[in-house]
């Protein structure tokens, strides 16, 4: 699962140029930072703060065009001005992680971004 998550990052990242692209890891009541890649990043979100968090305790992707418009955005970078962050579930109801995409530019990030990025997390499913 490790090596997987690493090789998309790198992927995505390489091939989109997206500013940082990464899992965080469910570690008991919090988020723990796996592979990525991009700028140095924040190593632990606890559940339910930020938009990784919330995707946690909600379930469901979420697109966030301007990063100051989201109440309790962490800034791991100030670079990130857009996010997406989607739900990596183990099965229908276990969330093992999220894949978060941060974007130094605003308009780049969309819906048809969010539909790939959940066929890619749900490759994680059994």
């Amino acid at each position: 699962m490790i090596a997987n998550m690493a090789n998309i990052s790198a992927g995505l990242h390489h091939t989109f140029g997206w500013l940082w692209v990464g899992f965080y890891l469910v570690k008991g009541d919090e988020l723990v930072l796996g592979p990525f890649q991009g700028p140095i990043a924040c190593t632990r979100i606890k559940f339910g703060k930020g938009v990784c968090g919330t995707v946690w305790k909600t379930g469901k992707s979420i697109l966030v065009p301007d990063v100051e418009k989201f109440p309790g955005h962490i800034a791991c970078s100030g670079l990130s001005v857009s996010e997406i962050v989607v739900p990596v579930f183990k099965s229908k109801s276990d969330i093992i992680a999220v894949l978060d995409v941060d974007s130094e530019r605003y308009q780049v990030l969309d819906e048809t971004d969010v539909k790939y990025l959940e066929k890619i997390a749900s490759w994680f499913s059994v």
